[in-house]
């Protein structure tokens, strides 16, 4: 499945955490990409990636969880 994720509305976002968060639900994304890929999306940008089927449900609670808003693509 693959979702944008759009913005985060957390009011001091966690990069870390949110790192972690794409690294563990992504399919071929490492570290360093995560963090790059977080450093895009909190400067207002829009990032694209693939889920890991497996754990869909637990994945998009993770992004809620961190207020990431996100749309699913496919």
């Amino acid at each position: 499945m693959k979702i944008n994720l759009l913005s985060c509305d957390a009011q001091r976002p966690d990069r870390r955490a949110i790192a972690k968060c794409i690294v563990e639900i992504s399919t071929g994304i490492d570290s360093g990409l995560a963090n790059e890929l977080t450093d895009i999306l909190l400067e207002g940008d829009p990032v694209d990636i693939e889920l890991d089927d497996k754990n869909t449900g637990s994945a998009l609670r993770a992004l809620r969880k961190l207020d990431i808003d996100y749309e699913i693509v496919e």
